[in-house]
């Protein structure tokens, strides 16, 4: 057996990447849950479509987390946190509690009890999001450097799983059981996470918590800001997926309205080879990296993030072409799996672990702030400049956070590395 085969099997048969799938399907469980599913359900029921619109805020918690990550920082349950420690003390504290929840949604009938489901729902979304970020923090404390990587992928695939869960399969399901007897299976489901959570391994080195709730609220800024070009490198976590995601924006439109695809084939094509794609170029990009590394990682994916968005712009040539359409939607959907296993290991890179779940919160949602205020202008860049263009537009957002990387190298590096 070869060094480097070797190497790759130390990384995948341990008890540490193991995990990160079942606790990526406890993750990604409760999201559709409190979206789509349920819209589907309000819909099914005869809810009026304004107060569906109305229910699209109950997604907040995910976006506002990091306000309360402090307080997961600094606290410890009683009683669980002494037996499974600081973060898995909270993980399996917010899966009891999501377990709950799910189970009482479904003994709610939304067209009846509209706002008591409406408030089961932000409670289930908030419960979510705060496993969402005690998870976060234990990947990035568990996780050693060569497997950040491939652990990222591994997590995003099982995040992925969970999402089919509670989102295709519930579907399907409540046409045979009912509504009410499909959220009891989907709640019963956090079992599997909770079963996880207890067989999980602790990190092999638990810094001290921080002292006080001012030090968890603060100490995570000042550390993050005592390194070398902080400023530079929160431009760079804003810039990395931006192309990506600007051109995902109006990707659905643009196969639907642009081309005329039926709904059926962009379902079939790019949510479903879309979602397959992202898995796999996630596991391989992630697998590459125990290899390349993260900078080089890092660039190489970046570079052909950028180049799968061209791959549109041959479509929005080609015309309405079944061909065309399956290798652009593959390639974007292939490199942006690949770009986003790298770029979750740099965050986790760049987390303390005694702060790690307010610094990861932290950044990835400054990672979200570039796509809040750019994506909003794609509908009038199509307008005025066709499809196209549009797509050319989206792959030069990516440019400069590429130019950035280079000028970052050494930073990212010792990250990796750090002096002794």
């Amino acid at each position: 057996m070869t060094a480097r085969m070797a190497e790759y099997l130390q990384v995948f048969s341990n008890r540490r990447i193991a995990v990160m799938v079942l606790l990526g399907i406890s993750s990604g469980l409760p999201l559709a849950l409190t979206s789509g599913t349920l819209q589907a359900w309000m819909a099914v029921d005869g809810v009026n479509l304004r107060t569906i619109g109305i229910f699209s805020l109950v997604g907040l918690p995910y976006t506002l987390k990091f306000l309360w990550s402090p307080f997961m920082d600094r606290f410890v349950p009683s009683g669980l946190g002494t037996r499974l420690g600081r973060r898995r003390g909270w993980i399996i504290m917010t899966q009891l509690l999501l377990l709950t929840g799910i189970c009482i949604m479904g003994l709610v009938p939304p067209k009846q009890a509209p706002v008591m489901m409406a408030v089961l729902a932000v409670c289930v979304a908030f419960f979510s999001a705060s496993q969402d970020i005690v998870v976060d923090a234990y990947r990035t404390d568990i996780l050693k450097e060569k497997e950040r990587g491939i652990g990222s992928a591994i997590f995003v695939m099982g995040y992925r799983i969970g999402m089919i869960f509670s989102g295709a399969l519930a579907m399907i399901m409540s046409d045979r059981i009912g509504w009410p007897k499909t959220y009891f299976i989907m709640a019963s489901l956090m079992i599997i996470g909770m079963i996880t959570t207890l067989v999980s391994p602790e990190p092999d080195a638990c810094p001290q918590h921080p002292k006080s709730l001012q030090e968890a609220v603060t100490g995570p800024l000042k550390d993050f800001f005592s390194r070398r070009s902080a400023v530079l490198i929160l431009f760079f976590i804003m810039l990395y997926k931006l192309g990506d995601a600007y051109a995902g924006t109006m990707t659905t439109a643009f196969l639907i309205r642009g081309l005329d695809f039926s709904a059926t084939d962009v379902g079939t094509v790019n949510k479903g080879l879309g979602l397959v794609s992202v898995i796999i170029g996630a596991t391989v990009g992630g697998t590459l990296m125990i290899r390349l590394g993260l900078f080089r990682s890092l660039l190489i994916f970046g570079v052909l993030q950028a180049v799968s968005t061209l791959s549109f712009v041959v479509l929005a040539w080609a015309g309405k072409s079944y061909p065309v359409m399956i290798w652009a939607v593959a390639f974007e959907n292939l490199t942006g799996g690949m770009g986003t296993a790298a770029f979750v290991a740099l965050l986790m890179t760049l987390c303390n672990q005694r702060y790690s779940a307010t610094q990861f919160a932290l950044l990835s949602s400054l990672a979200a702030l570039g796509r809040v205020f750019i994506t909003p202008t794609s509908g009038y860049v199509v307008e005025v400049f066709g499809w196209a263009w549009f797509f050319v537009i989206a792959t030069l957002t990516a440019i400069p956070g590429l130019l950035l990387l280079p000028v970052l190298r050494k930073n990212i590096e010792s990250l990796q590395h750090p002096e002794p």
